[in-house]
């Protein structure tokens, strides 16, 4: 007890704090120099370093945060680049080590040829783990095998071709337009078709509508139709609590990702509460097909009167799994890449057609060729068939896919010890060091962006031009709006055959629009990043039908 009482009697919090700096700065030097061993042992090099100006480089937090609620992130990434004269750069946050990249072959190495080496990681897991549980979007290994092979048959030609969901949801958006949006209104027409009520002559034409939120009530509809087989009827609905939940969680999510280390301070109150709404909604069908047996599953699938033999994700799920954890997770990824990415693009698709006429012309040219406009006698809705076919409007996709790919900042987490092919040493061409647990930061949108991977015959990057695919092609892994490798998005032509007829449907229906964009973001577009790149103020536009189709 002498030696207590003497160490007791002799405490000061001077020698306290002597202490616990020289645990600092012993555990300081430990690790500076295990980490410069095991970089060494990589056999590459660190790429350049972009300080910070506070201690622990939590400045460089405050100005992700910045950027994000700025929407200026595309800024901030070309700024850190720019400093450092490369296009990956290093830097350290609360001692964590974190990579920016916009490099295509260090994309390649991530999603493909070092696939083993880069993975989401138990951080990015814990971090998605409330919104996205186990999902095929949150875990690595036989956990993500198992996932995606689940997912799969959910998406074969059969179920991808079949399109009259698009179609029924697609006539409530028009009635939306021509209401000028309001969701009561649309409602209340809708009812008094259904009735046999007369219904005065109703037109879209010439009335400002914002696309972009009429978007994404149409493809929350759709999405939940197709999993659930019973949709939120946003467009019909004035005050759709699910969807404000969803957007709130995507918001929060989006500030905890980017945030690291810091991501502990995030406020999390209305995140929680946007999580019980939606879990609220969902819970209800997962139970209801859970009480279902494997022939009852079947014949709700395939001989429903009501559904008229129409496919429902939810239930061919349930055909493989009872799991009620794992239908949970997989319909939340699923409706959030369904919903959201495809709102996305169809309101990116219609924000720069409107400011190019002559676009609009040949791909209604197109659509004429094809399947017909309104207003022509063989006048028809296109097939899946069709929609492949028509080459323009594939450009027209591909142009928007190019300029605002849906997810525009992404993350893996280095495996194990391993490297990047480029961007250490001085000029940038060493391979980069990378560390057991290193966050990867990649950027599929600064890469479609670069102008340097452009030949110099084509317009600017930053230009809406679908023409320049009609004789060129970008080099393997310089176009990824999908992603890439094993990890390839598996919904790829759900989307495509989605967002394909709603453009050929609507411009079947009218002959040109008007953007009404200027007056509010001045001709530059604002670049909203929570989770899915969408545009920051809406889409401001009129359609205009053809005189022969009134």
């Amino acid at each position: 007890m002498g030696l207590v009482e003497d160490v007791v009697n002799n405490f000061s919090w001077k020698s306290a704090l002597v202490v616990t700096g020289v645990i600092y700065v012993v555990f300081y030097v430990y690790t500076s120099i295990d980490e410069r061993i095991r970089l060494r042992r990589t056999g590459g090099l660190r790429a350049p370093y972009y300080p910070g100006r506070l201690p622990g480089s939590i400045d460089l937090v405050h100005r992700t945060l910045k950027a994000a609620a700025e929407h200026k992130n595309r800024e901030n990434w070309e700024g850190i680049f720019r400093s450092v004269n490369n296009h990956t750069a290093e830097f350290h946050v609360l001692g964590r080590r974190i990579i920016f990249t916009d490099d295509p072959e260090n994309i390649k190495a991530i999603l493909a040829t070092q696939f083993q080496d880069y993975g989401k990681g138990e951080p990015f897991h814990e971090e998605f783990k409330a919104f996205l549980g186990d999902s095929i979007f949150t875990t690595d290994g036989s956990r993500w095998h198992a996932s995606r092979q689940l997912l799969r048959p959910q998406f074969i030609k059969d179920r991808v071709s079949d399109l009259h969901t698009f179609e029924n949801h697609l006539q409530v958006l028009f009635t939306a337009m021509s209401v000028g949006g309001d969701a009561a209104s649309t409602a209340a027409v809708i009812a008094a078709r259904n009735d046999g009520t007369a219904v005065a002559n109703l037109s879209a034409n010439g009335r400002v509508l914002d696309m972009a939120d009429l978007f994404f009530r149409y493809t929350l509809d759709v999405a939940t139709d197709f999993l659930l087989g019973k949709d939120t009827q946003s467009l019909t609905i004035p005050r759709q609590e699910f969807a404000e939940a969803f957007n709130e969680v995507q918001r929060i999510q989006s500030l905890i990702s980017r945030t690291g280390p810091a991501n502990k301070f995030i406020p999390r109150g209305s995140y929680n509460r946007g999580l019980r709404v939606i879990d609220e909604f969902i819970s209800p069908f997962i139970d209801r097909a859970l009480l279902l047996s494997p022939d009852e599953l079947e014949k709700t699938i395939h001989d429903s009167d009501e559904t008229q033999g129409r496919y429902t994700f939810l239930h061919a799920l349930a055909q493989f799994t009872r799991d009620r954890k794992v239908l949970r997770d997989q319909l939340m990824a699923v409706l959030l890449a369904g919903r959201d990415t495809t709102a996305a693009t169809l309101s990116w698709a219609i924000y720069e057609l409107a400011k190019k006429p002559e676009c609009v012309k040949r791909l209604r040219a197109e659509i004429a060729q094809t399947v017909g406009v309104e207003g022509q006698a063989e006048c028809r809705h296109p097939t899946y068939a069709d929609l492949k076919s028509m080459k323009y409007l594939q450009h027209v996709l591909n142009e928007t896919l190019r300029m605002y790919p849906a997810v525009p900042f992404n993350v893996r987490l280095a495996l194990h010890d391993t490297t990047l092919p480029r961007g250490g040493g001085p000029d940038g061409s060493e391979p980069v060091a990378v560390l057991k647990d290193t966050p990867i930061g990649y950027s599929t949108l600064l890469m479609h962006r670069r102008a340097d991977l452009y030949p110099s015959n084509l317009p600017n990057p930053d230009e809406f031009y679908p023409e320049r695919w009609d004789h060129w092609q970008p080099r393997p892994w310089q176009y990824i709006p999908f992603n890439g490798g094993p990890r390839i998005c598996i919904g790829q032509q759900f989307a495509l055959t989605e967002m394909g007829y709603v453009l050929v449907r609507f411009f079947q229906k009218f002959e040109r629009l008007v953007s009404h964009m200027d007056p509010i973001d001045g001709g530059s577009p604002t670049l909203k990043a929570d989770i899915v790149l969408q545009p920051g103020d809406g889409v401001h536009v009129a359609f205009f039908e053809s005189s022969k189709a009134q």
